[in-house]
């Protein structure tokens, strides 16, 4: 599969890594250009390229968003029409300044990425994860039911089983939280799953699912 992942930090570069090993190819992109990710890119091997934002979106089947919240609306509008795309945002107002829709509980940070993104099809998740643990703590030796977690949201059935193959693929399960309005609020920092370390049994029993 093509992944195009924007956003090079520690969740983005981890993810690309993760995703290589498995034998996905991907194109990374930055705000600062293809030319600083030359080192990254290297170290990802063969199966990695660094690209532009909209030759990223072109490239990927799959489109994996890490990115300050606050800097979602600098995203391109255009490119995402039936694309699913895997958001691992957070809303911190302290970082990305008050969205009064967010702190009222109105919408979800997904919601407002699938408004500016229009007809992508959005799945929340690895945003419940610390960096070093989605380094560390995949194991695909594991039962599924024994896994770290991945919380997953989203509207469409299909994505969630795209993005769920991703993520059992790299050595973790999935564990769907419901719908992106409500599943998303499941998953915002401060919640009982949110930078938790928990099994897929032990997740599911968490957020009221079955496995």
């Amino acid at each position: 599969m093509n992944i195009g992942i924007i956003g090079a930090g520690h969740i983005g570069s981890t993810a690309a890594k993760l995703f290589v090993d498995a034998g996905h190819k991907v194109a990374i992109a930055n705000s600062r250009g293809p030319e600083t990710l030359d080192k990254l890119v290297e170290e990802l091997g063969d199966n990695a390229t660094a690209s532009t934002i909209e030759d990223a979106i072109a490239f990927g089947d799959v489109i994996f968003i890490s990115i300050p919240f606050g800097r979602i609306q600098e995203l391109p509008v255009n490119g995402f029409d039936g694309k699913i795309v895997i958001d691992s945002n957070n809303y911190y107002p302290d970082r990305d300044g008050n969205f009064p829709e967010l702190d009222s509980g109105e919408t979800t940070s997904s919601e407002l990425l699938e408004r500016h993104l229009g007809g992508a099809r959005i799945v929340k998740a690895f945003n419940t994860i610390w960096f070093e643990h989605l380094r560390t703590q995949g194991n695909k030796d594991l039962a599924l039911e024994n896994r770290r977690a991945i919380f997953i949201a989203g509207d469409d059935t299909e994505a969630k089983g795209v993005v769920a193959k991703l993520i059992e693929e790299i050595g973790f399960a999935a564990v769907d939280t419901g719908f992106l309005g409500e599943g998303g609020r499941s998953q915002q920092p401060g919640t009982p799953v949110y930078n938790q370390e928990l099994t897929a049994r032990a997740a599911a029993a968490v957020v009221g699912r079955q496995l």
